[in-house]
């Protein structure tokens, strides 16, 4: 049974605060630069995921993006009315309903997306590659941890 001083003694501590702290950091750097491109984080998410592919059902984007079922619906509504996409009904399956990147959307997507990597580069360019590496293959093992 843990007590504080136990707790506070575990070797990972230092650990899950560097992760937190990084994850903070790199949310707070990436949203200022995409809320400057007039979009908000959760429609760069949606139009990152959607760009450069022939559109793809709620499950799908849901699963590829970090929202959840409500807020995505409501994302999409007002991307729709913004005429950056549109809403599909499957051929195949009426049940089912793809979003796609309309022409407008498209064009968002081909200003945005490079913009936001050149910006991300700055950040990122500050780490060798071999280091890129070794962070990479050590947050997977930290992932596939849990």
């Amino acid at each position: 049974m843990y007590t504080v001083d136990k707790a506070l003694a575990e070797p990972w501590l230092p650990l899950m605060r560097e992760l937190v702290r990084t994850s903070q950091a790199f949310s707070h750097y990436s949203d200022r630069h995409v809320k400057s491109l007039g979009l908000t984080p959760a429609q760069f998410d949606v139009l990152a995921t959607l760009g450069n592919t022939p559109g793809m059902t709620f499950r799908d984007l849901g699963s590829k993006t970090l929202l959840t079922k409500g807020s995505l619906t409501g994302i999409v509504d007002r991307m729709e009315r913004k005429g950056w996409v549109k809403r599909v009904t499957s051929t195949d399956d009426r049940r089912s309903v793809f979003v796609r990147l309309t022409p407008k959307g498209q064009q968002l997507f081909k200003k945005v997306f490079p913009a936001h990597l050149n910006h991300l580069t700055t950040a990122f360019g500050r780490i060798s590659e071999r280091d890129q590496k070794d962070l990479e293959r050590l947050l997977r093992k930290l992932r596939e941890a849990f």
